[in-house]
């Protein structure tokens, strides 16, 4: 199949993964278990994980699939599915509309179709490479999605997930310096910060903790969005632990700033 087929079946499977959490989006005393790395799991996370991979293996049995909730399962063509049911489970526990659902198809450890669906609010970027970014509310028209214009750190609005992230990753100095030059520095966190990232809303997205479906979907969006992603390096890395989203513009200027060595400032309390 073209990308572009892949990206309809990519947008058809955020969906059908969404509507099975809506099933349990805004249940008071909701459970959820710990697991092995402290984070929360529900039966909404694990429903929706498993309708997703389902209606893979009906379109595409020889792909293989990496999921949060489920591991890895083994295919036999280039193409893997990574797959987050809920990216955002503490929102979603807590009864924030700002939780997504996410999907990407991986081809030689770059990303070729991505999609992010927030299924509270029924928003929804997606992208394929050579097939443009788009966005999408409700019902409404599909617009093309575009980074914003800010081209001075000075100037831009910067969201993360928390402090906490960077303290445990040893970078509380990195957050530091970050809260000092950038204009802004807010928590409108997980994937609803790349859905304002994609559509111009924010300048950059900056997470020093992450997993491989926390961020597959996104540099092949931002890409076509003319944004750009890399890791704390500077690499497209699917698998490092650290990224920075930017709409391009201020991508330099702030690498840099999260990688000088600055002793003479405190570490953030």
């Amino acid at each position: 199949m073209s990308q572009s087929e892949r990206l309809g079946f990519a947008v058809e499977l955020a969906l059908l993964g969404g509507r099975a959490t809506l099933e349990w989006f805004g249940r008071r005393h909701l459970h959820a278990e710990a697991k092995d790395d402290g984070s929360p799991v529900t039966i909404a996370d694990r429903t929706a994980e498993k309708v997703m991979r389902e209606r893979i293996a009906q379109a595409y049995p020889e792909d293989a699939v990496i999921g949060e909730e489920f591991g890895t399962s083994e295919g036999s063509s280039p193409y893997t599915w990574v797959l987050d049911p809920i990216d955002g489970t503490k929102s979603f526990i807590h009864g924030v509309p700002l939780y997504g659902t996410l999907v990407a198809c991986v081809r030689d450890g770059r990303s070729v179709v991505g999609v992010c669906h927030l299924p509270a609010l029924d928003e929804t970027i997606s992208g394929a490479a050579g097939c443009g970014a788009w966005h999408r509310v409700g019902d409404g028209p599909q617009a093309e999605a575009r980074v914003s214009g800010c081209a001075a750190l000075g100037e831009a609005t910067v969201c993360t997930t928390g402090l906490e992230y960077f303290r445990q990753a040893g970078e509380s100095r990195a957050f530091g310096r970050l809260i000092d030059e950038a204009a802004l520095v807010r928590g409108w966190s997980d994937c609803y910060a790349h859905v304002l990232l994609a559509t111009g809303r924010i300048d950059a997205v900056v997470e020093p903790v992450l997993k491989i479906w926390d961020i597959a979907h996104l540099p092949v969006i931002l890409g076509e969005a003319r944004g750009r992603y890399t890791n704390w390096s500077g690499e497209v890395d699917l698998r490092s632990p650290m990224g920075i989203a930017t709409n391009g513009k201020v991508h330099d200027e702030l690498l840099t700033l999260l990688n000088a060595d600055d002793p003479q400032k405190p570490a953030c309390a």
